[in-house]
């Protein structure tokens, strides 16, 4: 981590909203690994890490399954390394049709909220 900024996992969780729990499950199945650690053992993260658990906490709403982030950050690596062959693409755009796909329904499950909402509140 050559003289790159680092932050412990308690601070990387206060800046994401997520709990030292799921950071370190992130951790245990891969999708997130810290990029170093102290002498002590303690977890370290860089801004680069910050970045990617904000992708992968964007993803989480849509349903993806860690299976899913998994396969979708594996294809974000190889593209932003230019490695983005047909294959590639295709996976790439079958996660944004994917994508387009689930916000869809939240935004329809959204509505039928607001909905009964307003019949609460009429009530």
């Amino acid at each position: 981590m050559s003289g790159d900024a680092t932050m412990h996992i308690g601070e990387l969780a206060e800046r994401t909203g997520l709990s030292l729990r799921t950071i370190r499950h992130y951790d245990e199945t891969g999708l997130l690994k810290p990029s170093g650690r102290s002498e002590g053992g303690f977890r370290l993260y860089t801004e680069s890490d910050f970045d990617r658990l904000m992708l992968i906490r964007r993803m989480k709403p849509l349903g993806f399954s860690l299976e899913e982030m998994s396969e979708l950050l594996k294809i974000i690596d190889a593209r932003r390394a230019g490695h983005a062959d047909g294959t590639i693409a295709a996976s790439y755009q079958h996660f944004v049709d994917e994508t387009v796909s689930r916000r869809a329904k939240l935004e329809q499950q959204l509505a039928m909220a607001d909905e009964f909402l307003e019949l609460l509140r009429q009530n």
